[in-house]
């Protein structure tokens, strides 16, 4: 058991934080991801100007002291577009993780604690959807539900909770078999109260993990949805929408930073998201940290 001075138990909780806290990369993302919240939530506040403003005498201008990100094609402020666009973003990547996570979970743990042939059916419905492109999978689910916030977190929750249910279901395979939970079968636990009550809370670790490392990818794919016109659709705005307004050749010659900013929002969200996943990785797992030594 893990102790402190004076011999009083460490809780896993603190044993997780400290770890976390010496991993400068995961400290960097955490900090990143912070200040993409308050940039999102507090950025369209603070603006002098609306994402709706439009100045047809200022359109395209590189940025300046009035306008730090420029402006975009319609004239308007390309600071609040990327604040309005930070808020799409960030809900998709959180609201579609957690329709994997729902889906995944629930899918992984009754394959993993059913066992036999319904284990193996299962997944083996899994392995029959991984073999199909997944990027296709989701492009003709926006084709058949159309463009929509909703339908963006729809389509990638029921794509992504592919990873979420294998994972699950091999840990609740390694779980189950643990002495505490034949414990709890021999004192007559239902099925029921063993998955929630004893195998659940021993495999949140993985859990969060893989749910953290989900955010990024559905901030990805949810750009390149808009950027090609099956993602958010007017009068919202993500960083994918904004990336496309900026892609046509003749921007992309003389107003570099309509694309530039957007992009650039993007890969910041997707290396601070993947960064704060390693590091939780690394913190759960101490066998992880010792095979890194």
């Amino acid at each position: 058991m893990n102790r402190q001075r004076g011999d009083r138990p460490v809780s896993p909780t603190r044993i997780v934080v400290g770890r976390l806290a010496r991993n400068p990369a995961a400290m960097v993302g955490a900090v990143v991801i912070a200040l993409l919240i308050l940039f999102a939530v507090l950025g369209p506040i603070l603006s002098p100007y609306s994402h709706e403003d439009m100045d047809f005498d200022h359109i395209r201008e590189k940025p300046s002291r009035l306008h730090w990100c420029g402006t975009d094609e319609l004239g308007r402020d390309m600071f609040t577009l990327l604040a309005m666009g930070a808020r799409v973003s960030l809900e998709v990547g959180l609201f579609a993780s957690l329709v994997s996570l729902i889906i995944g979970v629930g899918y992984g743990a009754v394959s993993g604690f059913a066992g036999g042939r319904s284990d193996q059916l299962m997944m083996r419905i899994v392995d029959i959807l991984y073999g199909i492109p997944l990027l296709l999978i989701i492009i003709n689910l926006m084709v058949v539900l159309g463009p929509g916030l909703q339908n963006v977190f729809l389509a990638l929750g029921m794509v992504y909770w592919l990873d979420m249910a294998r994972i699950v279901r091999g840990q609740v395979l390694r779980v189950r078999a643990s002495d505490h939970v034949e414990s709890a079968r021999a004192l007559g636990a239902g099925h029921l109260r063993i998955l929630i009550r004893h195998i659940l809370p021993n495999i949140i670790g993985p859990i969060i993990v893989t749910l953290t490392l989900t955010i990024p990818s559905a901030i990805f794919t949810e750009s390149f949805l808009s950027y090609i016109g099956l993602g958010v659709s007017a009068p919202n705005e993500s960083w994918g929408t904004l990336a496309n307004s900026g892609a046509r050749l003749e921007f992309l010659r003389y107003s570099p930073h309509m694309i530039f900013f957007p992009a650039a929002a993007i890969s910041l969200a997707m290396l601070a998201f993947n960064f704060v996943g390693d590091g939780l990785r690394d913190a759960l797992d101490p066998r992880y940290l010792e095979s890194k030594r």
